[in-house]
Parts: C-alpha cells; sequence; structure tokens
C-alpha cells in the first residue's frame, strides 16, 4: 500500500468510543461530513501518492478551523486552496496555526517538498469542543484530566497504526512545548515509539503571542526539521 492509502483507510475507520465529561462533544470530520474523506483523499493522493519513509509531527488535536473543517491537520480553507491547490468551495476557514505552518512550509521549499519529507497528525487526531455556556470553542484533550485518561488508549492505538504508514522513528517532532510535550514524552518513555521527541512551539502560541518574532521560529523549525 502508498502512504496515502494507508492514511486514508486510517481516517474512514476513525472512532473516538472513550467517555467524555459533560459538555463536551468529540468532533470528526471524516464521518459528519463524506466531502471532507473526499477532500482528504485528494489530498494525500496528490502528496502522499509513493511508498517514502517520512518523519512525523504531532501536533495536539484538530481544531474547527484547521482539520476539523478540512481532515487535515494544520490546513484551513485557503491554505488548501492557495497552497495546496485542492478547492472546498462549499465554506472558507482561516486559522493563524495554518498561517504559520505554511509560511514554515514555504521557507522549506515548498509543500511538494514538505511533504515528501514529512507526515503531520497529532497525538490525538479526532477533535474535541466545549459546548458550556451556550458556545461552542476548541477543547484541547489536556483541557481535562478525565478526557486526557479517556483518549490516551486511543492515542496510543492510533500512533501505533501511524507508524506502520512508513515512519522514521529516530525522531518525533511535537507541536507544543508544554502538556502536549508532558504527554508525548511521557508515552514515549514507556512505550519506546522514538529515540527522541523534539519539542517546538505550537504555531497558535507563536500567531497569537510572539507574532513579531515569527521568522525566528520559523527558523527553529527549519533548523530542527533539517536534523
Amino acid at each position: 500500500m502508498t502512504f496515502a492509502e494507508h492514511v486514508i483507510r486510517f481516517y474512514r475507520a476513525l472512532e473516538f468510543t472513550g467517555k467524555l465529561p459533560k459538555g463536551i462533544e468529540v468532533m470528526n470530520p471524516y464521518r459528519d461530513n463524506p466531502r471532507i474523506l473526499e477532500i482528504a483523499e485528494k489530498f494525500y493522493g496528490k502528496f502522499y501518492n509513493d511508498r517514502h519513509i517520512r518523519r512525523i509531527i504531532l501536533g495536539i488535536n484538530p481544531g474547527r478551523l484547521g482539520a476539523g473543517a478540512t481532515g487535515i491537520a494544520f490546513t484551513d480553507t485557503k491554505r488548501l486552496r492557495d497552497k495546496c491547490g485542492i478547492d472546498l468551495e462549499e465554506f472558507s476557514t482561516h486559522e493563524p496555526s495554518s498561517v504559520f505552518i505554511y509560511e514554515m512550509i514555504d521557507a522549506f521549499g515548498g509543500v511538494e517538498a514538505f511533504y515528501h519529507a514529512f507526515y503531520i497528525t497529532s497525538i490525538c487526531p479526532l477533535g474535541f469542543v466545549s459546548t458550556q455556556k451556550g458556545s461552542v470553542r476548541n477543547y484541547n484533550y489536556y483541557d481535562s484530566k478525565a478526557l486526557e485518561k479517556s483518549i490516551t488508549p486511543f492515542a496510543l492505538g492510533c500512533l501505533r497504526t501511524q507508524l506502520e504508514f512508513g515512519i522514521d522513528t529516530r525522531i518525533a517532532y511535537c507541536l507544543g512545548t508544554g502538556k502536549n510535550y508532558q504527554f508525548i514524552q511521557k508515552l514515549n518513555e514507556e512505550y519506546k515509539f522514538f529515540d527522541e521527541v523534539v519539542p517546538l512551539e505550537h504555531p497558535r502560541y507563536i500567531m497569537q503571542y510572539k507574532s513579531k518574532s515569527k521568522d525566528i521560529y520559523i527558523d527553529k523549525y527549519l533548523t530542527e526539521l533539517s536534523r
């Protein structure tokens, strides 16, 4: 099987059956919207239709405006269209993390070169939203100890499956230097998935708090990814 075929089979089967805290809902775009799976098939068929070995980059969990909308990690509809050449005409999303990631990808050499070398996913490949107080907002798996405990078997199973796609396990990159890194590092210490886990500042943190220093962080990403 090609890398793309592995990914699509994985997404088709994704289902979270763990217990959720009150007011938290799972977000599974691959089942909630059949169009998203079509977009994912186009994306992975375009950039991953090979058996090349790649390094893995692990985010937290999908957000509503990035992978929650397009099915592609850290890719909103604008970047999907303008950078990847795939148009999701039904709606439009803008996600700051996606802006940073694709500026970094441009600096790396463009989407063809980057996706040939790396596979971006999340330690928990399905997202969550909070529906409390009458509003809907992104919710991270570590925002609740109960949810973190509940997703751990799911995260382990998903990671094991994705490592079979053709992943170089010498280095994994973690997006997030705090709770996400602590969680992934703890799993790695126990299960020895990777020789090393390298933490990188999360794109959302960079865009929200360090946007004036964005180029410095892009340079840092490029340095670490070239190891």
